[in-house]
């Protein structure tokens, strides 16, 4: 199952940090996203991308995590020759991540 069949995401960009959230659509899936969804399996994910730490943060009540990618725009939004390789198009990358469950 993919990441987009069960949540959705909003992100944002600050230097070259890259902030990413997942949202359950129900309470009920927020523990399959918190058992699959590592930092190490997103830091895989975006291999070739994100050069730096990822750190995750639980937001349980909320049904979320959080993903903080250090050095994944490169160098920064305003220095990176990507073609909107930002907190936007990352997000939409996220959630084609494949889920084991």
């Amino acid at each position: 199952m993919l990441l987009r069949e069960i949540a959705h995401s909003r992100a944002g960009d600050k230097g070259d940090i890259s902030n990413i959230s997942v949202i359950a659509y129900r309470q009920e899936d927020y523990a399959l996203l918190e058992r699959t969804l590592t930092a190490e399996r997103v830091r895989v994910h975006f291999a070739g991308v994100v050069h730096g730490e990822v750190v995750r943060h639980a937001l349980p009540h909320l049904g979320a995590l959080n993903f903080v990618m250090q050095r994944a725009l490169g160098g920064g939004v305003t220095r990176s020759l990507a073609l909107d390789a930002h907190g936007k198009a990352l997000s939409g990358v996220m959630l084609d991540l494949e889920l084991d469950y």
